[in-house]
């Protein structure tokens, strides 16, 4: 018997695993550079040298980048510092091979500057590397039979398709330029860049990305004091990345990352070093599904031939729920006291970090904190420069209607807006809005025939049974069992009872006759 089929490709994992990675090393300021008085902000970024692929193992090198903000001792001037850490981890990956593509993503779990002289450091910092694996496998899902007069089984399914599995990358570029009343630049301190509500669609054949980026300078001004000068701003920006095979139809799984951010002063038209150049990078690991619907063959007899059925089971997974949840906190963070009151907030930035994900009745319950930096001016003509690391607490539920055991999901979250604003010296206000995105599969398992074995029928046990029976419908049954179990079909039992539809219930009694003469 022949089965028609169509194919559905499914991504599995193949392998995963995390390693932590603890960095603890003493670092000699640079002769170039002046003494240290104080820091007072650093941040981090990995950058990716070598990704190989062995037999069961992934072999990683690049470095641990740190920049420092610093008060110098002496004149009280504010200075950078850069620091290059190396990392060299091996990641175990049980049953990968060399041709196979990883998915790396990492994330810093702690980063902390100690001074231990004006002209050492010690930088500590854990950074948690989560290595991935996945594999398309095409399962061939049979339809229907090509063969008439042969009794087929079939149920409808919803299954998700992956059609496109993919990285790429978007670089955005844009000037600013100083204001008019902004002095030129003599060198520049400290910057970061952050995108924001960033939203992804799907088109044909392209991938629009939107959203803008929050970018912070800290620079000396070329003026006779040399004040540091700061300004924030907002770079909208809107780009289209190629992607044959898209539509609109495709539901997408996308994950975007930050893998890279410069920024370098340039001349402007007059010569004067007035303008920065943003350099952002952003990584996108698609996944594109396209929900497809198909008869399910699950079964098939002939009351004329014994059929055997061969497969194996298969996982299966269709869609449950797509929701982007949003939710706004505001609280008040008290200044240390021995800090001395604020007068003016420079900057603040954050991220969303995610502690713990459970299935409740209402939905995806999610704990997590955003973490604020914030960079602020307070009333000391030597020293004014400090910053503070905050930790906001949340729990929310996503709503997910019948999420449950049986279900995998991919939640992703974003710091959509942030503001900070002075409550007075003592406390300062944070309004904050965070996005989780949450694609819910519910997965189950199910018989996939591969084929169908005939073989002639049991002569003497049809022999054994009586040609007319009279059976006791019991809780369970279907038409389609007692129809194949009895050796007759589904629509001679129904015109042997005058049964207008197919269905019974526990309890009925139904005439059945033998459909193989012995």
């Amino acid at each position: 018997m022949e089965l028609k089929k169509e194919t559905v490709q499914m991504l599995r994992v193949k392998s995963k695993a995390a390693s932590q990675v603890t960095f603890d090393e003493d670092y000699n300021v640079p002769d170039t550079r002046p003494d240290i008085g104080r820091m007072i902000q650093s941040k981090a970024e990995i950058s990716m040298d070598e990704v190989r692929l062995s037999e069961g193992r992934a072999f990683l090198k690049g470095s641990l980048n740190v920049d420092m903000l610093y008060v110098g001792e002496k004149e009280g001037r504010i200075y950078s510092l850069a620091a290059k850490l190396p990392v060299d981890e091996t990641v175990n990956l049980e049953g990968i091979e060399g041709g196979d593509k990883l998915c790396l993503n990492w994330e810093m779990e702690d980063l902390s500057i100690h001074v231990i002289h004006s002209r050492k450091l010690n930088i500590k910092a854990i950074v948690t590397f989560y290595a991935a694996v996945d594999e398309t496998t095409g399962i061939q899902i049979p339809v229907a039979l090509e063969e008439e007069d042969i009794s087929v089984k079939k149920k409808r399914v919803g299954l998700m398709s992956l059609c496109i599995h993919k990285k790429d990358t978007l670089r955005i570029k844009e000037d600013i330029e100083l204001a008019a009343n902004r002095p030129n630049v003599e060198s520049l301190l400290w910057h970061t860049i952050e995108p924001r509500n960033l939203d992804l669609r799907v088109e044909k054949d392209k991938i629009r990305v939107k959203g803008e980026l929050a970018v912070f300078i800290l620079y000396e001004g070329t003026d006779e004091e040399a004040l540091p000068q700061w300004q924030e701003y907002t770079l909208p920006f809107s780009r289209e990345m190629e992607c044959q095979g898209c539509g609109e139809e495709l539901i997408p799984h996308i994950e975007v990352s930050l893998i890279h951010q410069g920024m370098e002063v340039k001349p402007d038209g007059d010569g004067e070093e007035r303008i920065f150049q943003v350099d952002a990078v952003l990584e996108l690991n698609m996944k594109l599904y396209r929900e497809v619907e198909y008869d399910l063959v699950q079964d098939v007899y002939t009351p004329l031939k014994e059929c055997v059925l061969h497969g194996k089971q298969e996982i299966l997974e269709s869609l449950l729920v797509r929701n982007l949840s949003r939710f706004r906190m505001n609280d008040r963070i008290k200044v240390k006291e021995s800090q001395g009151k604020v007068l003016q907030l420079c900057h603040s930035c954050g991220r969303v970090k995610i502690d713990k994900t459970r299935i409740t009745e209402e939905g995806i319950q999610v704990e997590g904190i955003v973490i604020l930096r914030l960079l602020y001016i307070i009333g000391n003509d030597e020293m004014p420069f400090y910053s503070m690391e905050a930790m906001l607490p949340f729990t929310h539920v996503i709503d997910a209607k019948g999420v449950g055991p049986d279900c995998r999901y991919f939640l992703h979250s974003e710091l959509e807006q942030l503001s900070v604003t002075m409550a007075d010296g003592d406390e300062i206000e944070v309004k904050a809005s965070v996005g989780l995105n949450v694609l819910v599969f519910r997965q189950w398992e199910e018989m996939i025939i591969d084929h169908v074995e005939e073989k002639p029928l049991d002569m003497k046990k049809i022999q054994d049974m009586p040609g007319v029976t009279v059976y006791m419908v019991k809780p369970g049954d279907t038409l389609w069992d007692i129809a194949r179990s009895f050796y007759t079909t589904v629509e001679e039992i129904c015109t042997m009872n005058s049964l207008q539809e197919a269905e019974i219930s526990p309890g009925q009694s139904l005439l059945l006759v033998k459909q193989v003469q012995s």
